[in-house]
């Protein structure tokens, strides 16, 4: 069994917003907002694109990580956004290269 690792990411929406979350199944999650069975704000907005991923030991760290996120101006989700550019991400939320911490 492949083990479950509980992330806090963005996506960027196809009208150019952010949409912050967390989870503990990326690609699973990542394929629900794109059709349409994710959360309220992205149905509408989809497709959308995985932009930023931390890794976190705690399903609590994960979900602490995405309130103070969305706290964040878009200014500064944006800053946090391109710190972390070097890495590639696949349509299918597959990252490579040091995006996830």
């Amino acid at each position: 069994m492949t083990e479950r690792k509980n992330v806090t990411y963005m996506l960027r929406c196809s009208d150019g917003t952010l949409y912050t979350g967390w989870t503990n199944n990326i690609e699973k999650r990542l394929e629900t907002h794109n059709h349409g069975k994710g959360g309220k704000y992205t149905r509408v907005r989809t497709p959308v694109e995985l932009v930023y991923v931390e890794e976190h030991e705690t399903k609590r760290e994960a979900m602490s990580r995405e309130a103070q996120i969305k706290k964040l101006t878009k200014k500064e989700k944006e800053a946090l956004i391109c710190h972390n550019s070097c890495c590639i991400v696949d349509e299918r939320g597959n990252t490579y290269g040091d995006m996830l911490h």
